[in-house]
């Protein structure tokens, strides 16, 4: 009679270890951009030609595991007051209403809906990208290459600026500032998973 006590006890005691350790194993693992080394870029067109501009702050909340990414998730913060074409005139513009209009939309964010693995150190990110009050859905195809405890993280995708309301009023004429835009990031990443 003494040992059916111990028992239930015992197995209240896994039950209990087995709810307790469920979440935190479940819970995916952080990584951490490492400073100074990442970059996102952008390229659009000026009368035809392709001027490359970049964004000099940002940061992301990383909860991947390659090898089961479908339960990861990516969240990142743009600064938009960091934007910069290297040229003084044209990055005194930038800030202003008619394209980021910083003062009411400091950040851009992206969110994470769906990671999907293609193989060989290849996935496709779907998620939200919210730029000056306006979200679009986006497909983003990322490429993750390791070395000596570190990731990088690279790809490239097409936004239209006119969807997101960048260049308002006389630039809305896409023969002055073409309409597709691209994005180009390069991540490095501490503490992720091996691929």
């Amino acid at each position: 009679m003494t040992r059916l006590p111990i028992a239930w006890r015992a197995l209240w005691a896994a039950a209990a270890a087995l709810a307790t350790a469920g979440p935190a194993s479940a819970a995916e693992p952080m990584a951490k951009l490492v400073p100074g080394y990442g970059q996102i870029t952008f390229v659009t067109k000026q009368m035809g030609v392709p001027v490359e501009g970049a964004f000099k702050k940002f940061d992301a909340q990383i909860a991947f595991d390659p090898q089961k990414p479908e339960g990861g998730t990516v969240s990142m913060q743009i600064d938009m007051g960091s934007a910069t074409l290297g040229v003084p005139q044209s990055d005194a513009e930038l800030p202003k209403a008619p394209w980021f209009d910083t003062a009411r939309f400091p950040k851009a964010n992206f969110q994470s809906s769906a990671i999907k693995s293609l193989g060989s150190g290849h996935f496709e990110v779907a998620g939200k990208l919210t730029i000056k009050g306006t979200t679009q859905y986006v497909m983003v195809p990322v490429t993750i290459t390791q070395a000596s405890g570190q990731s990088v993280a690279t790809g490239s995708f097409t936004i239209q600026r006119l969807a997101f309301k960048i260049g308002e009023g006389e630039w809305t004429d896409t023969s002055m500032v073409g309409d597709d835009v691209q994005v180009r990031f390069k991540l490095v990443l501490a503490g992720l998973r091996p691929i």
